[in-house]
């Protein structure tokens, strides 16, 4: 047999195709996910105590942002394989341009919802506390600088990132389908540089994103990368038996750090060297260990979770799996629950049963909308289920 040469094309092959039917897991976790952030908005609320947050370095932003980044390639990748370049692009961009209406109607909604109470109930600190002190100041300039995606209220700085990584998608999902080992470099290279080089968007007033675009890129890019057959080639790599311990064991030790953050006594267990190494841990930048954190989470999950679970189709997993299936909607109407549940908790009553109450009664309306809009779907004839093969009209997806 002749001698074949590697070169970049040979050792870099386009990726194999990726899974033509979504995977339950994704409407699944990125439905948990966003019941965690709503709970994660609500201030001094005692059921956030189950978030992500406090027991490990990342939190449910990273799975979102993850996921939205998978979902997108998912519908987006076929388009571009199929169609061309220029009719996925142009979808992509349709698709970015329906979240910067979502997001700006959101924050019309927003304002207003703030500034009634503020005015009603006599409490400039509301508008402190979420951030608007600037738009009520100076409501001309402010909004301007909100259309520009500059200035973001408290609660309103993911939608933002999505448009950014979704305005900047159409390159890479070309890069991916024909060099994916490139691709991936690219936005390594990208998440060092703005690490190195302290690169980050502007925001208004002052200050910079609170999510920073070209940092967290790389979950949202490593998301698109393993959709579009990236799982395939790391698959037999995250089955490790050795890979799978090394990330139990990660886990373990960030719990053990991140209780030493609620026991002051047991920080003296912390070696001085790892904490001046480590601290402080950036959540803007995605710092490198809240990557390692989500990437250990989601070995175990890929592992003890299999895409034929059958408790994925079970009436029990239902409310999350439609959450996740209309994220966008379900985000919005999170940020107006949380900003409602504070506002009872502060006027009428903080006690833990008001938290408790506030708190579930914001998941259950979240469910019933999200169950409310894939009924819609469902009379109008359109597919609302994630194990129905891709929506010929990706910008009608839930991504």
């Amino acid at each position: 047999m002749p001698y074949r040469r590697r070169t970049l094309s040979t050792m870099d092959e386009p990726m194999p195709p990726a899974p033509t039917e979504r995977d339950l897991r994704l409407d699944l976790f990125r439905g948990v996910a966003l019941w965690l952030i709503f709970l994660d908005h609500i201030p001094s609320n005692v059921v956030s105590w189950i978030t992500l947050r406090n027991y490990g370095f990342s939190d449910a932003t990273e799975i979102f942002v993850f996921i939205s980044g998978y979902t997108a390639a998912f519908v987006y990748g076929a388009t571009m394989q199929e169609r061309g370049f220029v009719v996925a692009s142009a979808r992509i961009l349709r698709r970015a341009w329906q979240v910067y209406v979502a997001h700006i109607f959101l924050f019309t909604i927003y304002m207003a919802e703030i500034a009634y109470v503020s005015a009603s109930f006599e409490n400039p600190l509301y508008a402190e506390e979420m951030g608007v002190f600037e738009f009520l100041r100076q409501p001309d300039v402010t909004l301007v600088q909100a259309l520009l995606l500059k200035f973001k209220p408290a609660n309103m700085d993911v939608l933002p990132l999505y448009i950014a990584l979704l305005a900047a998608f159409p390159p890479y999902v070309w890069l991916v389908l024909r060099a994916p080992t490139v691709a991936l470099f690219v936005t390594v290279a990208v998440y060092a540089a703005a690490w190195q080089f302290e690169l980050n968007l502007p925001a208004y007033p002052s200050g910079h994103w609170v999510f920073n675009p070209l940092a967290w890129q790389l979950l949202f890019a490593f998301g698109a990368w393993c959709a579009l057959g990236g799982m395939t080639r790391i698959g037999p790599f995250t089955r490790s038996p050795w890979v799978v311990g090394l990330a139990a064991l990660y886990l373990a030790i960030s719990f053990a750090i991140v209780l030493t953050w609620y026991v002051p006594p047991w920080t003296r267990y912390v070696p001085k060297w790892l904490a001046e190494w480590m601290y402080p841990i950036d959540k803007t930048n995605l710092d490198v260990l809240r990557v390692a954190h989500f990437l250990a989470l989601a070995v175990l999950t890929v592992r003890f979770v299999p895409p034929d679970w059958p408790a994925l189709r079970s009436r029990w997993m239902r409310p999350a799996v439609i959450c996740g299936q209309h994220s966008l909607e379900v985000f919005c109407l999170g940020v107006f629950l949380a900003f409602a549940a504070h506002f009872v908790m502060a006027e009428i009553s903080d006690g833990i049963a008001m938290q408790v109450f506030v708190s579930l009664l914001g998941v259950m309306l979240m469910i019933a909308v999200a169950a409310l809009m894939s009924w819609y779907k469902q009379i109008e004839g359109r597919h609302a289920g994630s194990g129905a093969k891709r929506s010929p009209d990706p910008a009608g997806s839930s991504t």
